[in-house]
């Protein structure tokens, strides 16, 4: 959660079609399970940049994706989601997941 208390992953997944966010919250369980290697391995995961990665799922033509970072051991911490309209994931998004992977670093280290 932000600290504005807004949580936008959960807010835009409440917005998804019920098979695009049950499809996706099913990814980040089986990421959960089998582990960083393994959906790196099966493309459930791609590094986007210095420890951030996106969580990859389609369902037909609808591409959502969730942008995430790693904090301590085996615990990840989901910045937002979206829907992706192209191959290459929008500097915008990229932008705003890192913006929120700051605040969240910097509010834990006060």
């Amino acid at each position: 959660m932000r600290p504005n208390g807004h949580d936008e992953f959960l807010e835009w997944i409440e917005t998804l079609p019920q098979k695009d966010s049950a499809k996706l919250l099913r990814m980040i369980s089986e990421t959960e399970k089998n582990g960083m290697l393994m959906a790196q391995r099966l493309q459930w995961v791609k590094k986007v940049d210095v420890n951030l990665y996106e969580l990859r799922s389609k369902v037909g033509s609808n591409i959502q994706r969730a942008m995430y970072f790693h904090v301590i051991d085996g615990r990840y911490i989901i910045t937002h989601g979206f829907t992706k309209k192209s191959q290459k994931t929008p500097v915008k998004e990229l932008e705003h997941a890192k913006k929120i992977r700051k605040e969240w670093l910097d509010n834990e280290n006060k």
